[in-house]
């Protein structure tokens, strides 16, 4: 699904949830029709700006299924920071910071991921402060582990653990209450 109200090819869009969304609806962050996970909705435009606005560097925290048993250099690489290319450009991505993850209960993916019976994957959780196009699969990519599978698990303090009690499943919406959206901007 790709996180936009308006069509683009025979892709899903928001407009397609269950969901009667106010007309001034936006949603914060994008994430491509090859990524899934948390994303916010927002028609309150401090929040979105403070969300949005790339010096603010909130956090996003993402689950990524990796080709390889990443190692922990690799993390290293990742923490500190590696050159990707943006726009045919070479980018030095700010410190991040990454760590080995156990395979998280996640649903299904659909489609899955490619599998290939003699090449183990692994995962990692890897936090940003800045937000390029494509960003993680880059930086997976630049150390030697691509990205398979990429899972927005948190932005701020908000978390898909926030709603995973209640069954959470793709394309479940929740409307956040005020507190939760207090704790987005401290």
């Amino acid at each position: 699904m790709l996180s936009q109200f308006s069509r683009e090819g025979d892709h899903t869009t928001l407009a397609d949830l269950d969901f009667s969304f106010p007309k001034d609806i936006y949603p914060v962050g994008r994430l491509d029709a090859d990524s899934e996970g948390l994303l916010l909705l927002t028609n309150d435009n401090y929040l979105k700006t403070k969300l949005l606005e790339p010096r603010n560097r909130h956090k996003r925290t993402y689950y990524v299924q990796v080709e390889g048993e990443i190692t922990s250099e690799a993390c290293h690489q990742l923490a500190d920071g590696v050159k990707i290319s943006i726009n045919g450009k070479a980018y030095q991505t700010l410190p991040a910071s990454a760590s080995r993850l156990d395979e998280p209960a996640l649903p299904e993916r659909n489609p899955p991921i490619r599998f290939r019976k003699n090449i183990p994957t692994s995962w990692v959780s890897v936090t940003l402060h800045e937000g390029k196009n494509r960003q993680v699969r880059r930086m997976t990519a630049a150390v030697g582990f691509p990205t398979l599978r990429l899972v927005r698990w948190a932005i701020g303090k908000i978390n898909l653990a926030d709603f995973s009690a209640e069954g959470a499943k793709p394309g479940d919406v929740w409307e956040v209450t005020e507190k939760e959206v207090r704790r987005l901007t401290l």
